[in-house]
């Protein structure tokens, strides 16, 4: 398996003491509470309270503070000192580099969000998804094959979770693929994918004569109508209803580059190829098809491919019960069995993106 060299040094070999793989079991056994703890800590203001407080504070202030009760208090303060969000010295609390990040770090914001609000209830039947193949855990929101079906049915704190981590991983990336994009100068551009139409009106807004055509489930172009509605540009936005499930749809042609952005991911490897074959199919030799990705194994920090590969789960659980966070190698694999090669590969962008710029054979 190849990995980029921070997460080969961290991953090839042991590199803990007995002592801190038993405190890493223990972690594990008490995830969920920990993280519970951690968010209410977020939540009822109190690491913000002793980050704010120099010289700390007791049970008794931050009780005051809160308006919790003394019991409360005590259990989220002397939980979080084991977790190691807060330490204590002569009984005041202080906030730890950790918790500076809990409240600081907008990556953290979004995925603690996103797993509460989206994920929490869903992983309880982690394993029968697994094992079914199917996104078992959908069905605490609704009876729906796959999450992107009842996108516009989900309650509304779960839809902004939703799109919050989804919009946040890829309008980071955004300004940089842009340039590697519109420096082939196309005229048209199908957006396949486009959710509610964000890439697009960026495209339309950047270059004004390109036209973009998004491609995706008749539910979503809907969302997308309201939210491009009124914008500079929306008037070269275009809409193209399809199941790209279905194996019979084709791509539309006459597109100078075809755009998947967190796009495939979101299908199964057989999926994958089925799709890109389609996409193949439809293109001219001048074309090009750019993938955007957040590959685990082409990550800078070994902290991404951490989160990358936990996310994976909620494919399994609440998505769609067979896709994942792929590694390089095995999306490389699908372009090529769709017909397609690898031209390029652009790293780094954003929040560890990377573009693989493909062509027929």
């Amino acid at each position: 398996m190849k990995l980029f060299p921070a997460l080969e040094k961290r991953y090839s070999a042991e590199n803990m003491r007995a002592l801190e793989a038993q405190r890493l079991a223990h972690e594990i056994a008490f995830g969920p509470i920990v993280f519970q703890v951690s968010r209410l800590m977020v939540k009822f203001g109190i690491l913000q309270m002793l980050l704010d407080s120099p010289k700390g504070l007791t049970l008794e202030e931050v009780a005051e503070k809160t308006k919790l009760s003394r019991y409360a208090v005590q259990c989220l303060l002397e939980s979080s000192l084991t977790i190691g969000t807060v330490h204590c010295k002569d009984n005041r609390f202080e906030a730890s580099k950790a918790a500076w990040f809990l409240l600081n770090d907008p990556a953290v914001k979004v995925n603690m969000d996103f797993n509460h609000d989206v994920n929490y209830l869903g992983w309880f039947n982690l394993e029968e998804a697994l094992l079914n193949g199917k996104p078992e855990g959908l069905k605490v929101f609704g009876n729906w094959p796959t999450i992107y079906e009842g996108l516009s049915s989900l309650p509304k704190q779960v839809q902004d979770s939703w799109f919050g981590f989804d919009h946040f991983y890829s309008d980071s990336s955004f300004e940089e693929a842009l340039k590697i994009v519109f420096d082939h100068q196309p005229d048209t551009l199908l957006d396949v994918g486009g959710n509610t139409g964000r890439w697009a009106l960026r495209c339309v807004d950047y270059n004004p004569a390109v036209k973009v055509t998004i491609m995706d489930l008749p539910q979503q172009l809907e969302l997308m109508r309201k939210q491009t509605a009124g914008e500079k540009g929306a008037d070269r936005i275009f809409g193209h209803g399809v199941n790209l499930l279905d194996k019979a749809v084709p791509f539309p042609t006459g597109f100078d580059v075809i755009w998947m952005s967190q796009f495939l991911d979101c299908f199964s490897e057989e999926e994958v190829t089925s799709i890109l074959t389609r996409a193949a199919a439809s293109m001219s030799e001048d074309s090009l098809l750019c993938i955007m990705e957040t590959f685990w194994d082409r990550q800078r920090f070994e902290t991404a491919a951490y989160c990358l590969t936990q996310i994976s789960l909620y494919f399994t659980a609440l998505a769609n019960g067979n896709s994942k966070m792929y590694h390089s190698d095995d999306m490389i694999r699908c372009v090529n069995a769709a017909g397609l090669t690898v031209e390029e590969i652009h790293d780094s962008l954003g929040q560890g993106h990377s573009i693989l710029v493909c062509k027929k054979k």
